[in-house]
């Protein structure tokens, strides 16, 4: 079977720069690991198809010649000793070591891997959010194993493992690739034991339910994460544990929108308070406050009450709340109300209603506009 193309393998454009290269090479590579793929065979093909392309092609040499010879350059030996993938360039086995060692775990000799991240979730209201508190979580967690102090032996007897020789890392070679990958007898941990601890199952690790107690810092928000060191999954065979990270989520509230330190939120005036003018209580935060409706207020009129919104945990000083005034239609009118009101709209006859309606007016106008623009 023919192969394909080295810049259609990484998906790059034949221009790509070395950043390109070394990006898409690890997008790859991370997709098609056979870590992540156990077992699957088209992925290890894949994943060695990367691998051989972005050797050619990191390689100033190599990828001149490639760009103008193609496969067959290195299929027939051209370009001399630094020609094709395996004769004499650099080991893959470093290569992959150097841009993914972080993330899976590191290269041979580094033993087994710390234990995994644990992520949790935090749904928190307003006021909690904003003042801070200590929370109780209840998670579940892979413990290390007491009864063996993680060492998944039942006697505490280790033994350097025969097929690794401690090393916790075995490689593979196939054809000119050569591949390195956790050792299968001891799953990278470079000891071996005869008598598996019957509690864990030689694991080192078990299953429980782990409580812990969390402070959240005042004025958090939604998508803060605050990181427990140490409070993750328990690493194999002793290993270090990993980390917990607990993310906010802020439930949405009944009164107040939060936009970063500023709350937002509506005010009903009747349509006296908004004529007449009024003062009327608002709820804040940290209790009651008052706001000067002036006479003839429209709905839409924002009205701000510095300090009353929120202090961030990146902030120094508390953001404003916004209160916008929303004029209701009044209901359930007594007949009383009926004929008070039928009474003053009456009032309001030829230019002298145009006087007391500003948006009315204007919408009036804006109509009359549009039709002598549609007519001509």
């Amino acid at each position: 079977m023919s192969k394909r193309d080295y810049y259609e393998v990484l998906g790059v454009a034949r221009n790509a720069s070395e950043e390109e290269l070394k990006r898409a090479y690890r997008r790859c590579a991370m997709k098609h690991h056979p870590d992540r793929n156990p077992g699957d065979a088209s992925a290890l093909d894949k994943f060695k198809e990367c691998k051989e392309a972005y050797e050619v092609l990191s390689d100033g040499g190599k990828r001149r010649i490639y760009d103008q010879h193609g496969h067959a350059a290195f299929e027939h030996g051209m370009g001399g000793g630094n020609a094709g993938p395996g004769f004499g360039g650099p080991d893959m086995g470093d290569i992959f070591g150097d841009i993914f060692g972080n993330i899976f775990g590191g290269g041979a000799g580094r033993g087994p891997r710390r234990g995994a991240d644990v992520g949790y979730v935090l749904d928190l209201d307003l006021e909690e959010a904003v003042a801070g508190l200590e929370k109780r979580l209840e998670l579940p967690t892979m413990a290390e194993c007491e009864p063996c102090n993680g060492t998944g032996s039942e006697d505490g007897k280790l033994e350097t493992c025969e097929t690794c020789h401690g090393r916790g890392q075995v490689r593979y070679q196939r054809g000119i690739f050569s591949m390195q990958q956790p050792c299968p007898h001891c799953h990278g941990r470079g000891q071996t034991f005869r008598n598996p601890c019957a509690a864990c199952r030689g694991n080192g690790r078990v299953e429980e339910e782990k409580v812990l107690s969390v402070k959240i810092p005042p004025g958090v928000d939604t998508g803060d994460r605050i990181r427990l060191a140490g409070e993750g999954e328990a690493g194999p065979a002793g290993a270090p544990p990993g980390d917990l990270y607990v993310e906010v989520r802020v439930r949405p509230h009944g009164i107040f929108v939060r936009d970063g330190d500023d709350l937002h939120c509506e005010v009903p005036i009747r349509i006296t308070q908004a004529a007449l003018g009024d003062t009327v209580r608002v709820p804040t935060l940290g209790g009651d406050a008052e706001i000067r409706i002036p006479a003839e207020t429209q709905t839409g009129k924002v009205f701000r009450l510095r300090g009353k919104g929120v202090k961030s945990v990146r902030s120094r000083s508390a953001g404003d709340l916004y209160c916008k005034a929303v004029v209701e239609t009044p209901i359930n009118l007594t007949n009383e109300q009926r004929e008070l009101l039928d009474r003053f709209e009456k009032t309001f006859t030829g230019e002298n209603a145009r006087r007391h309606s500003p948006r009315s007016s204007t919408f009036l106008d804006g109509v009359k506009g549009f039709w002598e623009r549609m007519v001509s």
